[in-house]
């Protein structure tokens, strides 16, 4: 089970990272840094967010807190008009950190106690964790996405007006075992 559970966190995660770059791909470099107001969130803000978050949480997990004294958190909410490459490098630092942590990971690593700001976790625990965080902030970007794309937007699940048919598809299938990140 445990080899099940390390496999089906890390589609998960890759699910959660897709969904957000097919959104930046439907952006212009100026709607990655919009914000609706000056107490919201721009995307450019939201990744600074998760990267730093990953890169604190996930570097060293075994010999160092997951809230690294290195970590500015109040930084990651910086207004700025960062380039899309740097957003994107950002980006790719945090879900690497993440997925090179995740790579080395081995069943017996999955019940070692491990701080985020000195509260224990399981390993299991620390991934769940952030198995809620992260989409949580990539449901943002995506948000953001739809509403400033509007009619343009190109939707990265069942668009409207398509359960019908996408339902009908999958009970015309036999029943399998199959993780839903590898259905297309």
């Amino acid at each position: 089970m445990e080899n099940d559970y390390i496999t089906s966190v890390k589609k998960q995660f890759a699910y959660y990272k897709s969904l957000g770059e097919k959104t930046f791909e439907q952006l212009t470099d100026e709607q990655l840094s919009w914000q609706y107001n000056p107490e919201s969130n721009s995307i450019a803000m939201i990744v600074n967010h998760l990267s730093g978050n990953m890169v604190s949480r996930w570097t060293d997990i075994f010999t160092t807190d997951g809230e690294k004294p290195t970590r500015n958190r109040e930084a990651e909410f910086a207004t700025g008009t960062p380039t899309r490459g740097v957003i994107l490098d950002t980006w790719n630092r945090g879900w690497k950190c993440l997925f090179d942590t995740l790579d080395a990971l081995t069943v017996n690593d999955l019940d070692r106690i491990i701080y985020i700001r000195n509260q224990g976790h399981t390993v299991i625990e620390a991934i769940n964790r952030q198995l809620a965080h992260y989409p949580y902030h990539v449901g943002q970007i995506v948000f953001l996405g739809k509403m400033l794309c509007n009619e343009n937007w190109r939707s990265l699940s069942i668009p409207r007006g398509q359960s019908e048919n996408y339902n009908a598809d999958k009970f015309a299938q036999e029943k399998r075992k199959v993780h839903f990140t590898d259905e297309k």
